[in-house]
């Protein structure tokens, strides 16, 4: 079955409306959850191999629809009051420089070097969730008399350019790992957190894009139809976040992560 949607993707020229259904659905479907929460990019890249892209190329596809879903949920994080701008620029600047270092890595380096990165990565990633980061903070502070966190702090500063390497590299679980670092080290609460993602990943995404093009790694007609649904998700999740609040946000990063790495662990038995 897998190896016939895999013929019928590669050989079926995406202006068949099946396939514009198909790539507007799932790029509605992965709007909505990496607005929620991330690691839904990770659907992407598996469509567009399907469709007979690389994983570089469909790595380098995904980020005209990031870009754009991203600006939109910027603006109405923005409008709701949940998104302050020089935190967002403290994020976003960090996270910026990494990318540019991190989709180098990832325009240059071999197929299998990036599938291995990523395999390896997004498990531990999950780890992250069951730590209970307000207990953390909460002692942090009483231990350290007058205690603020700050983004201007220069080892903060590297912590967020880490996560732009990885970011430009992959964008798949780049949100959760900012929205971790806005919750850890600037004490924001959940949803302000995922305002400020919407914002640092609006920032850095342009500067990845780019060197993608440079190295001939976008199939545009893919990418736009692709990002439209994009948009609409992100649209949907951004008001389902602003209402839903913090808990809500918290039990649907728990859902995805673990979901994500059970597929994940499956498909590398399955090897």
């Amino acid at each position: 079955m897998f190896e016939q949607l895999h013929n019928f993707l590669s050989t079926t020229p995406f202006t068949d409306y099946r396939i514009i259904l198909l790539l507007v659905g799932c790029g509605t479907f992965v709007g909505f959850i990496n607005t929620m929460a991330g690691m839904a990019t990770a659907i992407s890249y598996g469509l567009f191999m399907m469709m007979g892209l690389p994983i570089n190329v469909a790595n380098g596809t995904t980020r005209v629809g990031v870009l754009l879903q991203f600006i939109t949920t910027s603006v109405i994080f923005k409008k709701k009051g949940f998104l302050d701008m020089k935190t967002g620029w403290k994020v976003g600047i960090p996270v910026g420089c990494g990318a540019i270092f991190g989709a180098l890595l990832a325009a240059i380096l071999e197929v299998k070097v990036i599938e291995i990165v990523m395999a390896v990565l997004l498990p531990i990633m999950s780890i992250l969730l069951f730590v209970d980061r307000k207990k953390i903070a909460l002692k942090r502070a009483s231990e350290e008399s007058g205690f603020k966190p700050s983004i201007s702090d220069f080892w903060i500063f590297l912590i967020f350019t880490a996560i732009g390497v990885y970011g430009g590299f992959t964008h798949s679980g780049v949100g959760l790992l900012i929205m971790f670092g806005s919750f850890f080290f600037l004490g924001l609460d959940m949803i302000r957190s995922n305002a400020i993602k919407q914002f640092a990943v609006t920032v850095y995404t342009p500067l990845a894009l780019a060197i993608f093009i440079i190295y001939g790694q976008v199939h545009w007609g893919i990418a736009l139809i692709y990002a439209v649904g994009n948009i609409i998700g992100g649209i949907a999740g951004s008001y389902a976040s602003i209402k839903g609040g913090e808990k809500f946000i918290k039990i649907f990063v728990t859902i995805i992560i673990i979901t994500m790495s059970t597929l994940l662990i499956i498909k590398q038995l399955h090897k």
